[in-house]
């Protein structure tokens, strides 16, 4: 049996997670976490995600609160991933980190921080998202050089960072399959008169409306043909799910960064 801590537990995510946790035969929840001072302390877990059922009291971080998990779930804010780490480093437990919007000062502090602990770190955490990853990079070796390549997401409109994580993360994918920096031929959005599209470029669009759990999908578009590999992800219980297959594998692995390619073996 694993027990994982989720930090957060009042968010979005960290809800699905409680529910998760809830729903897993081979998992237990061994805390959840809220940040100091939270109207939320002292509340049931299970009262927050909806179980109808007394689960654990949500308590702000402590080092004795730590001891009930032995991987942390971090689906927080980007500002709080320096003291996410922090506490993942004193306690020498795995993490398992789904914060997006960081930038790259924060990317470096989770290399750092896994020269301490093992870390997973995805964009993403669904299964399906991640076999699209596999996906885009055999279509950029197959069509890339010759096709316009653009990125679609869509999100719920409370989200803060765009394009995606996720977005990004394909981005990279193809643009590192083809050769190329993706910070330097990305195009975000197009507006007004431009030139001709300069086919080296890959695009990106953004949705933000409603409550869109979250879409992709890529297009490879010749002047004859147009391939598109779409996901569409209809619950957040998809990433929790996920999340929660990583902290399964993470467990007893040594010190490192991992990402859900491994976790599924897609590398």
């Amino acid at each position: 049996m694993t027990r994982v801590g989720v930090l957060g537990a009042n968010g979005r995510m960290g809800r699905v997670l409680i529910d998760a946790c809830y729903q897993h035969a081979n998992l237990a929840l061994g805390f959840a976490s809220v940040r100091k001072g939270s109207s939320f302390i002292g509340m049931d877990a299970g009262e927050i995600a909806g179980i109808n059922k007394q689960y654990v009291t949500l308590s702000e971080i402590t080092p004795r609160l730590i001891d009930n998990a032995d991987v942390l779930i971090d689906f927080t804010l980007a500002e709080a991933l320096a003291d996410n780490l922090n506490i993942a480093i004193k306690s020498a437990k795995p993490i398992v980190i789904g914060t997006t919007g960081l930038n790259q000062e924060q990317l470096a502090l989770i290399d750092l921080a896994a020269k301490q602990v093992p870390i997973v770190f995805a964009a993403n955490y669904s299964v399906g998202v991640n076999l699209m990853l596999n996906l885009v990079k055999q279509a950029a070796k197959v069509m890339g050089e010759q096709a316009d390549i653009e990125i679609l997401e869509a999100h719920h409109r409370f989200k803060k960072d765009a394009p995606s994580g996720t977005a990004m993360a394909i981005g990279t994918a193809i643009a590192q399959t083809l050769g190329r920096n993706l910070s330097t031929c990305a195009v975000y959005g197009r507006e007004g008169t431009t030139s001709e599209r300069n086919k080296d470029t890959i695009g990106f669009a953004t949705v933000r409306a409603g409550d869109i759990v979250g879409e992709h999908t890529v297009l490879f578009a010749t002047l004859g043909e147009r391939l598109e590999i779409t996901h569409k992800a209809s619950s957040r219980l998809t990433f929790a799910n996920g999340a929660l297959a990583a902290a399964e594998w993470i467990k007893n692995k040594p010190p490192g960064l991992y990402s859900m390619q491994d976790v599924l073996a897609l590398n």
